[in-house]
């Protein structure tokens, strides 16, 4: 239960990182968990972008550039034994979400006159 509210602080506090210090950069990201091992030596942070795949490129980028900087920044906000070190992975299931919205929203706007004059159901 204790790496289950770690997890939970440190998504929070890394977010808040995100979008006061970094915000220029950083508006496009979204962290969307932390996974953190149970020694508390590693923790990975998933995160999201909202763009295009040159913006998910950049958000790789800027983690690796400034993922120690963000780690130093975590550690002024928490007191922990053992702050663990981050890796930053890319969580594409905030795209896969939204595009599962599309489609359910498609279902029930009905089917369009195109997909009936496929079908051939013209009265």
């Amino acid at each position: 239960m204790r790496v289950v509210r770690i997890n939970e602080l440190i998504k929070r506090e890394i977010s808040d990182i995100l979008h006061t210090r970094y915000r220029d950069v950083a508006v496009r990201i979204t962290i969307s968990g932390v996974d953190t091992a149970p020694n508390l030596q590693n923790a990975t942070v998933y995160y999201g972008v909202i763009g295009e795949v040159k913006d998910r490129a950049d958000a790789r980028r800027f983690f690796a550039r400034e993922g120690e900087e963000i780690r130093m920044q975590l550690s002024k906000r928490i007191v922990l034994k053992y702050l663990p070190h981050l890796a930053f992975s890319f969580d594409d299931s905030l795209e896969r979400g939204a595009r599962l919205n599309e489609l359910m929203d498609s279902l029930e706007d009905g089917p369009s006159d195109s997909d009936t004059e496929e079908r051939g159901d013209l009265a």
